[in-house]
């Protein structure tokens, strides 16, 4: 029989340091707490002092540090940059042992939880978690952490679940909050609610005012750069981003829609713009208006009016992409006479004038000349005021029945629910009956076919009606535009051109024909 001699292990496969070796284990605490509240405070420190008491009176211990986060979710580990701080040097083999609290100040997430303890056991580092008396070395220990880390992240699924339903009953019961710190206008008043802060309410209303009067947000940008006026964050140059938030926001116009962001996910904090996945609030006059609403609804419009132009909008003046060609239907675009003389001036002309086989025999038109027709036009228009008025609403009326097309979206939506119903009966019949494949795939094609036509049908009644709504809606603001400006102008507006003025097409003979946003056409000549 062979003789057989024991060699006992020197290693310890976990530790990976001798077994018999007399090196005191290095030993790190962390410490967490999840918001930076002056309640929370205090237990921070105490936690702290505890670690650090709690392993310098180990014999066998040597104290290394206590890692800290303040203020962080425990929900994922991304953003606590004690935490990765500790690991990192961990696994660079200045730790041996890390004593914490418990798993939920660990880990919330059963995944970074557990993926983080495996890490560490691979490179010889334990953890303590001092509430549960898990050692993550034991061999209960990670069927524990699981059980553990799974309830920890359950317990943070219900305190989201309780943030979001206490921030959805705040909005169901209109409550408005603003991050007042970059909110640009506003500040939180003595009663919580927002109050107006005049000196930036005035930047607000120039941003408003300039671009009615046909800048770009870029243009608006320089301007505001130049006279040495502040972003909201402080900065001395503007963004184009901002301008648009600022020109877009309802909360301006004294309304607020509330959640148009939602959270995606409590684990990882990830929010996306409310495409209609959760309820949205709409609150009016919720709080004092910087703008006035008409002026509001009509910056929305020009937006809309600019989009559709695309690139032919430039913002170099408040004539481009209103005057129009009467020959080729092209836009009118500024030219400069005499560019380095003394009789320097710009004059307007079509844009394709010289490029067709045939040249347009359109005028050139003077800045001046066209400001005085429109001035005509005007007074023209505002001299029947009342008539116009009682146009525009006759015409609102007939906009806001929108009795026949609710009738076809209807039926369509009758027609997609007896389709559906048919196709669920062709598949169930197939699945239960031996029939032939290539019958039922052309009845199953049919369906499907006839399913589509019965979509796009829908669709665009549901944009027809969306139209008519709107264009009720911008009616509606055109006839209160109409109410507030003086019945005679004699001097040229930026602003009253471009919020009345649709479309101006130039004649051969020099007139002009004005269109107004109601559909009113008028044509003055000099």
């Amino acid at each position: 029989m062979p003789k057989v001699t024991v060699i006992p292990a020197t290693i310890n496969p976990l530790t990976h340091m001798p077994s018999a070796a007399l090196r005191k284990r290095r030993v790190a605490g962390y410490a967490r707490v999840s918001t930076d509240s002056d309640e929370q405070f205090s237990s921070y420190e105490a936690q702290v002092d505890y670690y650090t008491r709690f392993i310098q009176s180990n014999p066998e211990w040597e104290f290394v540090k206590v890692y800290t986060d303040e203020g962080i979710s425990g929900t994922n580990t991304k953003h606590r940059e004690g935490f990765k701080e500790m690991i990192s040097d961990a696994l660079e083999g200045k730790i041996d042992l890390i004593v914490t609290k418990s798993v939920s100040r660990f880990a919330r997430n059963t995944v970074d939880s557990l993926v983080t303890i495996r890490k560490l056991k691979e490179n010889g580092v334990e953890c303590f978690f001092e509430k549960e008396g898990i050692y993550t070395f034991d061999g209960k220990g990670e069927l524990l952490i699981t059980i553990m880390s799974s309830l920890a992240q359950e317990e943070s699924r219900s305190i989201s679940e309780n943030i979001t339903w206490g921030q959805r009953k705040s909005f169901a019961d209109g409550k408005v909050h603003m991050a007042y710190k970059r909110f640009l206008g506003y500040c939180k008043g003595d009663d919580g609610k927002p109050e107006i802060v005049e000196e930036e309410a005035a930047v607000v209303r120039l941003i408003y005012r300039l671009f009615l009067d046909g800048k770009t947000q870029a243009g608006i940008c320089k301007y505001l750069e130049n006279l040495g006026i502040t972003s909201p964050g402080g900065m001395k140059t503007w963004s184009k981003t901002t301008v648009t938030s600022i020109l877009t926001n309802e909360k301006y116009k004294g309304d607020a829609l509330l959640q148009k962001t939602f959270t995606v996910d409590f684990l990882e904090k990830k929010k996306k713009m409310n495409e209609g996945e959760v309820p949205q609030y709409y609150v009016e006059g919720s709080h004092p208006a910087i703008i006035d609403p008409d002026e509001w609804e009509l910056v929305q419009a020009e937006f809309s009016r600019r989009k559709a132009l695309g690139r032919a909008y430039s913002g170099k003046s408040i004539f481009s992409a209103k005057l129009i060609c009467e020959d080729c239907g092209s836009f009118y675009g500024s030219k400069v006479w005499h560019s380095t003389d003394q009789y320097r001036r710009t004059v307007w002309q079509c844009n394709k004038k010289f490029k067709g086989s045939q040249k347009c025999a359109t005028p050139i038109m003077h800045t001046e000349t066209v400001q005085q027709l429109f001035l005509k036009a005007y007074n023209k228009m505002m001299s029947n005021r009342s008539k116009v008025i009682s146009d525009c609403e006759v015409m609102r009326h007939e906009l806001t029945n929108t009795e026949a097309l609710d009738m076809e979206i209807d039926r369509q939506n009758a027609e997609l629910h007896v389709i559906s119903e048919m196709v669920k009966n062709l598949v169930k019949e197939n699945a239960s009956t031996a029939q032939s494949q290539e019958a039922y795939i052309k009845k199953y094609e049919a369906l499907t076919k006839r399913y589509e036509e019965a979509v796009t049908e829908l669709e665009w009644l549901q944009k027809c009606k969306a139209e008519r709504i709107q264009q009720d809606k911008a009616i509606s603001v055109f006839i209160r535009t109409l109410k507030k400006q003086p019945l005679i102008l004699n001097e040229w507006s930026d602003t009253i051109w471009n919020v009345m003025v649709e479309k101006a097409i130039v004649h051969r003979t020099g007139e002009i024909t004005f269109m107004f946003y109601n559909g009113t056409k008028i044509k003055v000549g000099a």
